[in-house]
């Protein structure tokens, strides 16, 4: 008799937790808006970008109706702890470091990290290739992590945006920028602010640091759920070719997550 009432409370509990387990059918969506080609506010004031036109995809996939809610993004992590946002589309990479404290879907695109100085320049981008160079990063992000573990000999800027960085490099007071490439190209050096600058290292890999790729940011309770309807939109994108067609909009290059 006691085995068959755990049995049955049991299977009551199991099927209490189905029940509230959520459907994700309205999803408010954390962007930052402030780092094109992937999101920026357009001359009409709405939110527009490679990762923007993706979320919309992703959520007409997954039949969910999404808001998207602008943050900084050094307080993405923050909104979304604090139940502002269900999730982070903004090119949060995977890293060790930040899984600690939120979950992911899979990697959705990958690029690498590169050092935009004045055209010309070349810089080796090491601790002492960058002694006494003052670099600019946005705080919060890899690039601030890469760039305080690796150019120990250098004065490392940080930067609440991007765009920030790119006003100081082009008025001198730093001397170069540590980026995402594609943001670096089409943010700045293809911006006639951009003028006059390039990119003044060799592509930068760092697995442990930029982590596999980038990902969409969860509460680590939302993985089983959230996480699993992002990762099967995901999969359906590159299936499709929806994601092979959004990314040649903007890119001339392959920006698809990496295959182990």
């Amino acid at each position: 008799m006691k085995k068959t009432t755990l049995f049955a409370l049991a299977l009551a509990a199991a099927s209490l937790a189905q029940a509230q387990a959520p459907e994700w059918k309205k999803l408010r969506i954390g962007v930052e808006g402030a780092y094109p080609p992937f999101s920026e506010i357009g001359p009409d004031g709405k939110l527009k970008g490679f990762e923007i036109e993706l979320v919309q995809a992703y959520c007409a996939e997954m039949k969910a109706q999404c808001t998207l809610v602008q943050q900084e993004f050094d307080g993405l992590i923050p909104a979304l702890q604090s139940r502002k946002v269900d999730a982070i589309f903004a090119s949060v990479s995977i890293t060790d470091e930040r899984q600690k404290v939120i979950g992911f879907s899979k990697p959705y695109y990958n690029t690498p990290a590169r050092l935009v100085a004045k055209a010309g320049v070349k810089l080796d981008a090491t601790a002492a290739g960058l002694k006494g160079k003052k670099i600019g990063v946005q705080r919060g992000t890899t690039h601030e992590a890469y760039a305080a573990a690796t150019f120990k000999q250098s004065e490392i800027v940080r930067y609440g945006t991007q765009d920030q960085v790119f006003l100081d490099l082009k008025s001198g007071r730093i001397d170069a920028t540590l980026m995402d490439s594609p943001a670096a190209d089409f943010g700045f050096l293809k911006k006639p602010e951009g003028k006059g600058f390039a990119f003044a290292s060799a592509p930068i890999n760092d697995d442990k640091i930029f982590g596999v790729g980038t990902g969409v940011g969860m509460r680590k309770a939302d993985e089983a759920t959230l996480g699993k309807k992002f990762n099967a939109a995901i999969d359906a994108l590159q299936a499709n070719g929806t994601f092979k067609k959004l990314a040649d909009k903007y890119f001339d290059y392959d920006i698809a997550p990496r295959t182990k």
